[in-house]
């Protein structure tokens, strides 16, 4: 589980910028700072292969651009994450900052863990229904399948639990072989 940091007030982005390069993954989200040990090297391994194959579909078509951890993402001044993938489409690109993305990205894609598990599917699931995302996915590497959930009406329904292959509704045609992830 990530560790939390408490603090008197609420943390903002200029806190944030103090914390260690330590090869920690430190977070604020709802002005608490949450520190997780970085990643392992199967996480890691299921990320690039995501992030390979959205690369291949949108950016390399200019349809957007796919970043992966550890890009900053401020949401507001009390909300600085590091989603494991996150999508910004090329007619929002102006959220994109030399340092961070600044606002809610296209499709956000989290890679659940041991130490990430709670946080990814309940503090961050409410964040990123609560800022507007509207497509977050769910990595479960144990079970080798995908959780889509989709934005309707400002909360997130569930699209569904893939196994085989998962479409990206934000641009037609982009889709993920989830076989070739594990």
């Amino acid at each position: 589980m990530a560790v939390i940091i408490n603090s008197q007030t609420k943390l903002t982005y200029e806190d944030y910028e103090l914390l260690p390069d330590d090869g920690k993954i430190h977070e604020i989200i709802d002005g608490e700072h949450y520190m997780s040990p970085a990643p392992g090297t199967y996480h890691q391994t299921i990320s690039r292969r995501i992030q390979f194959q959205l690369y291949e579909q949108i950016e390399k078509k200019n349809l957007g651009q796919v970043f992966n951890a550890p890009t900053d993402n401020q949401l507001s001044e009390i909300d600085i994450v590091q989603p494991d993938i996150l999508v910004i489409h090329e007619d929002r690109k102006s959220i994109i900052s030399p340092s961070r993305v600044i606002g809610p990205p296209d499709l956000v894609v989290e890679i659940l863990s041991e130490f990430t598990k709670e946080k990814d599917q309940k503090l961050k699931l409410d964040l990123y229904q609560k800022v507007g995302v509207p497509e977050y996915w769910l990595v479960d590497p144990q079970s080798h399948s995908v959780r889509k959930y989709i934005l309707k009406e400002n909360r997130y329904i569930i699209a569904g639990d893939f196994t085989d292959e998962i479409n990206y509704d934000g641009i037609e045609g982009v889709k993920v072989n989830i076989r070739e992830v594990w």
